[in-house]
């Protein structure tokens, strides 16, 4: 396999967990390039994966690292948080004698036939983390580079090479920053705004606010000049710069910590920042989009997300401690939702690393996490791996929307719902009130959606293999039933909402399955 990353340590494990359900047994995994084991299953061509492509320029958009830091003492002023991202590696310049700027073409993923059914358990894994964070990192750079490409004039190229400088100091820093999920927003945007013929001018000028958010958590000295928008310049990772007159900003090392700023609120318990600051944090208001984010919050507001997040992140760690960490590894800031939202949570793939939600209760809100945090996988996955060629017609029944689901849609639904079923049955070993139930509804859910997706015929033979292993992870959730005949009545009461979607929607009932 061709991963550019450094293996991630393994993840700690409670003693006190209790059992998982059992897992099927996975296939052993062949070596790169080697045939399959006599009687054994070939290697599934579709899973020599593509690499990550840069989003289409005119298309629609896509819809616990070391402490973060407690903040700075009352009174004081808050300095730059030395956040670490991972170990060192070179970001920007991939080769001494390569081309400036990030890579234009990068290595093919190997997605062998173990890690495919491992990640389609949604079961955490060290290899599945590791394979995670290189697709993200590896898409986001060839979108870098296709921005550098298509950027014109001298200003990109100076604000890289000061990406560059900033890395030879400290790379760990500018990693953050070009990983940090609103850059992938900005980018994305951008390159479509680049080849757009009509419509806003291309935001370049945020290239810039990149390098010296990189260059202040470098500590390196710098001298470069911004245009704040409306009265801000927002640097990525570190919060808001208020200047006290308009125009033009210089900016040097000394600008943080001599200006009136606004940091980002570090979500206590890790790494996790509340953005509710970073223009990019959520597509613009121009493009269709199913939820927005909320406006800067209060302390008061910023105080309550303290305690409902501390209150989920302990509710993780004691039923589920392999999906808190992963979590932690996988969340790299969690964006609050505008009032009046109807949805509890959301994931846009132009945002790795990132989670919509509102402010809810810790029980929901752990769940939120994990839901959101298996639509961020698929996302990371499908970028390299095609697992269906259906088209988006709305038309399969999907028992936790009242509206029709595309084929990707209903894929992204189980796959996430299956995780939630795994979690409240293991919530409700611990004794959680109403895990039983929870667990109960979900898996009766995903049970029903499974041999829908088995017999569609668009899947690819990875898709297949995908799926397949999503009924496995399901089947094996039987060593550890619920008590009585909760799974039963659950069953019941789902064939009654079918029933009834079928009568709403006539001309749809053959994609609801049996």
């Amino acid at each position: 396999m061709t991963h550019p990353a450094p293996p991630d340590p393994a993840r700690p494990t409670s003693p006190a967990d209790p059992p998982r359900p059992p897992s099927p047994p996975a296939p052993a995994e062949p070596p790169h390039g080697a045939g399959a084991p006599p009687g054994g299953r070939p290697p599934l061509p579709a899973q020599q994966a593509r690499p990550p492509q840069a989003p289409a320029p005119a298309g629609p958009p896509q819809p616990a690292e070391p402490p973060h830091g407690a903040g700075p003492p009352p009174g004081a002023r808050p300095g730059v948080p030395a956040q670490s991202a991972g170990p060192a590696r070179p970001l920007v310049r991939p080769a001494p004698d390569g081309p400036e700027g990030p890579p234009a073409v990068l290595a093919r993923f190997s997605v062998g036939s173990r890690l495919l059914r491992g990640l389609a358990s949604t079961e955490p894994s060290p290899e599945g983390l590791r394979l995670v964070g290189d697709i993200r990192r590896s898409k986001r750079l060839l979108l870098l580079r296709a921005v550098l490409d298509a950027a014109p004039g001298s200003e990109a190229g100076e604000w890289w090479e000061l990406l560059e400088e900033a890395e030879r100091q400290e790379p760990d820093a500018v990693r953050d920053v070009l990983h940090y999920p609103s850059t992938g927003v900005w980018a994305e945007e951008t390159l479509r705004r680049l080849h757009a013929p009509h419509g806003p001018a291309p935001d370049l000028g945020h290239l810039g606010a990149l390098a010296a958010a990189a260059a202040l958590r470098a500590g390196i000295g710098f001298k470069t000049t911004l245009r704040p928008a409306h009265g801000r310049l927002a640097l990525p990772t570190l919060g808001l710069l208020r200047p006290e007159r308009p125009g033009p900003l210089a900016l040097t090392e000394r600008s943080w910590d001599t200006s009136d700023v606004l940091p980002l609120h570090p979500l206590p318990g890790g790494r996790t920042s509340l953005d509710d600051l970073d223009p990019y944090r959520a597509p613009a208001a121009g493009h269709p989009a199913p939820v927005r984010p909320a406006r800067r919050l209060t302390p008061k507001g910023h105080k309550r997300w303290d305690t409902q997040w501390t209150g989920a992140l302990t509710l993780l760690e004691r039923y589920d401690s392999a999906r808190a960490d992963e979590a932690g590894r996988l969340l790299r800031c969690v964006v609050p939702l505008g009032g009046g939202s109807r949805s509890s949570g959301a994931t846009l793939p132009a945002a790795a690393g990132a989670v919509l939600a509102r402010v809810q209760s810790p029980p929901a809100l752990a769940a939120t996490l994990v839901h959101e945090v298996q639509h961020g996988k698929l996302a990371a996955l499908t970028d390299v791996l095609a697992l269906h060629t259906a088209d988006r017609t709305p038309r399969h029944w999907a028992p936790w929307r009242p509206d029709p689901r595309p084929l990707d849609g209903l894929l992204h639904g189980t796959y996430a719902h299956l995780a939630l079923a795994g979690y409240w049955q293991r919530a409700a070993l611990y004794g959680a009130r109403g895990a039983w139930a929870q667990h109960a509804r979900i898996r009766a859910q995903v049970a029903a959606v499974l041999p829908v997706l088995r017999a569609h015929a668009r899947l690819t033979p990875a898709g297949r293999e995908f799926v397949d292993g999503m009924t496995e992870a399901e089947r094996a959730m039987d060593e550890l039933p619920p008590p009585g005949d909760q799974h039963a009545t659950a069953r019941r009461a789902l064939e009654r909402e079918r029933r009834a979607w079928c009568a709403a929607h006539p001309e749809l009932a053959p994609f609801a399955g049996a």
